[in-house]
This record gives structure tokens, C-alpha cells and sequence, in this order.
């Protein structure tokens, strides 16, 4: 048996999780994310614990039961947390900075690297 596919997941206050016609559902605060699953998958939520069962022990469902389980565990965790990512510049010459939804990287390049940054991610440079 798939050992990520056995393990529960905890819901936290800020998120629903809801399945319904092989659709699962999670809502947080200000987004709403789903996930189509196979025919036959079942979701169980009780308690605030969400577990993923398999129909059956074929090798595609095997594979599909631990698939599902960490998707549905990643949406409830983007709901909620949303995603971070924290890069560190180590170097002489390295630079960044941000102007509004602008990233100037220096890296060393003959010219600076410039990106135009989409309004739903927000960029933040921090300098020590």
C-alpha cells in the first residue's frame, strides 16, 4: 500500500474541503482551488481529517492514490499558507531589488536582468 497515500491529512479552521461527482473542493480565505479524481476514489472527511481511499490494488490506482493525497494536501496547504520561496543571493556583485512589480537582478552578467513580475506574486528583496 502507498505509504503517502495512507497518510491522513489535517484540515485547519481556515480551509473546507468538499467532495462531491469526483470533484474535490477547498476553499480558504480568498481562493478556491479543485481537483478531479478517478471514478471509484473515495474522500473521506471526518473530524477535521481527510483521508484518500483506493478501489481497487491495480498499479494505476496505486500510483493515482498518492498522486491524489499530496494534490489534496497541497491545496489545502495553498489555501492557507499560500507558497513562499526565500532565495539567497551568496556572492560578490550579487544584487537584487524590486521596483513595484520590476525584479533587477545583477548576476554577475555583462547587463542586469530585468522581469516584469505578474500582479498575483508579490517579489520582496531584503538586504543584510
Amino acid at each position: 500500500m502507498s505509504r503517502i497515500g495512507k497518510a491522513i491529512i489535517n484540515i485547519p479552521a481556515a480551509a473546507t474541503v468538499e467532495f462531491k461527482n469526483n470533484v474535490v473542493t477547498v476553499k480558504g480565505s480568498n481562493l478556491e482551488l479543485t481537483q478531479v479524481v478517478k471514478e471509484g476514489f473515495e474522500i473521506n472527511i471526518e473530524d477535521g481529517v481527510l483521508s484518500v481511499i483506493r478501489p481497487s490494488d491495480s498499479k494505476e490506482d496505486k500510483s493515482l492514490h498518492g498522486l491524489y493525497r499530496a494534490l489534496i494536501n497541497n491545496m489545502i496547504i495553498g489555501v492557507t499558507e499560500g507558497f513562499k520561496k526565500q532565495l539567497e543571493l551568496v556572492g560578490v556583485g550579487y544584487r537584487a531589488s524590486n521596483q513595484g512589480q520590476r525584479l533587477d537582478l545583477s548576476l554577475g552578467f555583462s547587463h542586469n536582468v530585468v522581469m516584469e513580475i505578474p500582479t498575483e506574486v508579490k517579489v520582496e528583496t531584503l538586504t543584510e
